[in-house]
């Protein structure tokens, strides 16, 4: 299999600005069935992202984006492999991946477009290796 991560990811992304407040980016969360927002600047340049998991701790709806925001993203470019991108997520423990293109955001992966690899039978599994058939020599 040789899909890429262009092949995978959503292109139509969501964004949001970090001056935004916490409330605007809990509606755009709640309108859109999402569980990510990239935040980016007015060139469109990424700056940091919000996740589901920023909301554990109770924040005001008036709170910036900006003080809840993970500054570091982990990107990932679109003509890598999957299989890259779904070593960056269990590795780092993470569920989205922004995906770029010429350091500009292009779209985002998360972990539910992976299963969906699974679940289409995109992803064939390798049978293990059988045992030789061959017998040792004893001396």
């Amino acid at each position: 299999m040789n899909a890429k991560v262009e092949d995978l990811m959503v292109a139509s992304v969501v964004t949001s600005m970090k001056h935004k407040t916490v409330g605007h980016i809990k509606s755009i969360m709640t309108k859109n069935g999402i569980h990510s927002v990239p935040i980016v600047n007015s060139e469109n340049e990424l700056e940091g992202i919000v996740t589901a998991n920023d909301f554990v701790e109770d924040q005001s709806d008036e709170t910036p984006v900006s003080h809840i925001m993970s500054k570091k993203v982990l990107t990932i470019p679109k003509y890598n492999g999957i299989h890259i991108a779904a070593r960056i997520m269990r590795n780092h423990k993470i569920h989205h991946l922004v995906v770029t293109h010429e350091k500009k955001l292009v779209g985002v992966l998360s972990a539910w477009d992976l299963l969906a690899l699974v679940e289409d039978h995109r992803f064939v599994s390798k049978n293990a290796p059988t045992a030789s058939k061959k017998k040792s020599k004893r001396s």
